[in-house]
C-alpha cells in the first residue's frame, strides 16, 4: 500500500506539472520541451497507478464504484490526493 500511496502522489504532481506548468511554456512560448521532459514519467505513473489500482480492487475487495472513483481521479487534477486521503490510508 505504501507504494500505491507513492505511486499517486507522483502521479498527481507530475499531472498538475503537466497542467499547470509545462502545457503553458508548450503553447505560450512555443517550448515543449517541458511536455517532452513531464510526459514519459507521467505517463509510467499512470500506468502503474492504473495497475496497482486493479491489483487492490482484488487484494482489498474494493467494490466496482471504489474503483472507477480511484481510476476517475487519475484524470482530475488533485484526484490522486483525495484518493489518498479517502482510500488509501491505512
Amino acid at each position: 500500500m505504501k507504494l500505491f500511496r507513492l505511486i499517486a502522489f507522483l502521479e498527481g504532481v507530475s499531472y498538475l506539472l503537466l497542467l499547470f506548468f509545462a502545457t503553458p511554456f508548450k503553447y505560450f512560448y512555443d517550448d515543449p520541451s517541458y511536455v517532452k521532459i513531464l510526459g514519459m514519467p507521467h505517463g509510467l505513473l499512470f500506468v502503474a497507478y492504473v495497475g496497482f489500482a486493479f491489483y487492490f480492487m482484488q487484494s482489498r475487495d474494493w467494490s466496482v464504484r471504489t474503483l472507477v472513483v480511484v481510476l476517475l481521479a487519475a484524470i482530475i487534477p488533485f484526484g490522486t490526493f483525495y484518493v489518498d486521503k479517502k482510500y488509501l490510508k491505512v
